[in-house]
C-alpha cells in the first residue's frame, strides 16, 4: 500500500523544492538561473526544463530591473495572467495585461484573418511604458513580436517565449533566439502558459531577494 506523507500545509512548497534539489543530484545552474528552472520543474513536475531553458542575452538581470521600474507583464492567455502572484507584482508597482479575450481585438482578427493572439500582442506593443511579455500558448504571438522588433519598432525589457504545441512553436522560438534582446525561451515543443507565469514569479522572488 501507498505510504501517505503527512505534511502542513505551510511546507508542501518547501519539501517540493527539496525533492526536486535532491533528485537534481550534483547538476549545477547559474546561481540568478536556478530559482527560475527550479520553479518551472515545481510547476510542471517535468524535469526537461533544467536541459531546455534557454537564456539569452543576460534575462534574469533585465527582468528584475524591468520590475523594479514598475513594468507592465503582457501575457497571451488569461491562464498565465492569473498565474502571475498580484501580491509581488503590487510590491513592485507592476501590472499585468491580457487582451486576448478583448471583444475589438476579436473582432479585428476576424476581418483580418488572423489570430487573436497577433492582435492582442499589436496592442500590447502600442502600450506605453516598460515592457515584459510572457507568451505561453500563442507562437503567432512569439512571431508578432519578433517582426516588430526586426522593423524596429519595438524593443521589450524581456521575451520569455515558451508556447506549447506543435505549429510553428518550435520555429517561433527559434526567431526569438535570434534576437539580440534578453529572453527566456524553452527550446523545442514543451511550455505552456503555467510555465511563462511561472518564470514571470521566478524574477519577482528574484527581484525580491535585492529589493
Amino acid at each position: 500500500m501507498t505510504k501517505i506523507t503527512h505534511c502542513e500545509p505551510g511546507s508542501i512548497e518547501k519539501q517540493s523544492f527539496a525533492i526536486i534539489t535532491s533528485l537534481l543530484g550534483d547538476r549545477a545552474f547559474p546561481p540568478e538561473q536556478e530559482g527560475i528552472i527550479k520553479r518551472t520543474i515545481h510547476t510542471s513536475a517535468d524535469f526537461d526544463y533544467a536541459d531546455n531553458l534557454r537564456f539569452g542575452n543576460d534575462p534574469v538581470k533585465a527582468g528584475v530591473a524591468a520590475l523594479k521600474k514598475g513594468c507592465t507583464v503582457y501575457t497571451d492567455t488569461r491562464m498565465a495572467f492569473s498565474g502571475i502572484n498580484q501580491k509581488n507584482l503590487t510590491r513592485f508597482s507592476c501590472e499585468k495585461a491580457c487582451y486576448i479575450d478583448d471583444p475589438a481585438v476579436a473582432k479585428e482578427a476576424a476581418e483580418r484573418g488572423v489570430t487573436r493572439a497577433t492582435v492582442a500582442m499589436e496592442k500590447a506593443m502600442a502600450q506605453e511604458g516598460v515592457k515584459i511579455f510572457a507568451i505561453g500558448n500563442a507562437p503567432t504571438a512569439l512571431i508578432a513580436l519578433y517582426q516588430r522588433i526586426k522593423e524596429g519598432g519595438l524593443r521589450p525589457d524581456l521575451i520569455i517565449g515558451v508556447p506549447v504545441g506543435f505549429v510553428n512553436v518550435v520555429e517561433s522560438k527559434e526567431l526569438i533566439m535570434t534576437l539580440d534582446i534578453p529572453y527566456i525561451v524553452a527550446e523545442g515543443r514543451k511550455g505552456g502558459s503555467n510555465i511563462a507565469a511561472a518564470i514571470v514569479n521566478g524574477l519577482l522572488l528574484e527581484a525580491m531577494k535585492e529589493a
